[in-house]
């Protein structure tokens, strides 16, 4: 089993920057993609970003192309979304994912999720 553990949500203004990080423990994760998702009350889980974990390919949403930025630290088993310029709009909480069987751009695609972080992005 793969445990995920998201941090680095939070309460900013719009233009603000917070980083997102994903720990991730419980097995291998070398052949992995892993990535972001985020849902808003009342709608649906939406994709974010991805990162196949030893191939480097990123995907991203086109609302956050040019704003967030995916990484990852291998030696750290760590994730990261930087968000830039942050808007009203990306108020939701922000789940961190993983699959198998990259890549990993819909919902249904992951096969380990973690408990969420909120971000809150005010006018």
């Amino acid at each position: 089993q793969v445990q995920l553990v998201e941090s680095g949500g939070g309460l900013v203004q719009a233009g603000d920057s917070l980083r997102l990080s994903c720990v991730a423990s419980g097995r291998t994760f070398t052949s992995y993609a892993m990535g972001w998702f985020r849902q808003a009350p009342g709608t649906d889980r939406e994709f974010v970003a991805s990162i196949t974990w030893s191939d480097h390919t990123t995907y991203y949403a086109d609302s956050v192309k040019g704003r967030f930025t995916i990484s990852r630290s291998i030696a750290k088993n760590t994730m990261y979304l930087q968000m830039n310029s942050l808007k009203p709009e990306d108020t939701a909480v922000y789940y961190c994912a993983a699959d198998e069987s990259p890549p990993l751009r819909r919902e249904r695609e992951a096969d380990y999720w973690g408990q969420g972080t909120q971000v809150t992005v005010s006018s």
